[in-house]
């Protein structure tokens, strides 16, 4: 039998001001949560996220921008906002709030 946990999203969040952290915070079978904490970063130049599982992402703190290729605009991202993005659409970080912490959570399944 799995033993209950208990933790606080927003507890202990790491400095991201050098490099982009994901943190595996439960994961069964073909389901993964994670919690994203950025600070600035964007996806490098021509490089695309091409995921072979669906991601429901919601943005909690900070704000964000993501581009989907092919569309005519990004997304643009504030706390609450939330993306359903089907396995198979490529996509890509084109920004993240510089001057706060961001922080997303993120289930792949």
């Amino acid at each position: 039998m799995d033993t209950p946990q208990k933790g606080n999203f927003f507890e202990s969040l790491p400095d991201a001001r050098k490099a982009e952290v994901l943190e595996t915070l439960a994961e069964k079978g073909a389901v993964r949560i994670e919690r994203i904490v950025s600070r600035g970063q964007v996806s490098p130049p021509g490089f695309w996220y091409d995921q072979n599982q669906h991601e429901w992402v919601i943005l909690l703190r900070g704000a964000a921008r993501i581009e989907f290729e092919g569309a005519p605009d990004p997304v643009d991202l504030e706390p609450g906002d939330y993306v359903n993005i089907p396995s198979g659409v490529r996509h890509r970080v084109a920004w993240t709030a510089p001057d706060e912490t961001t922080v997303w959570l993120a289930v792949w399944f």
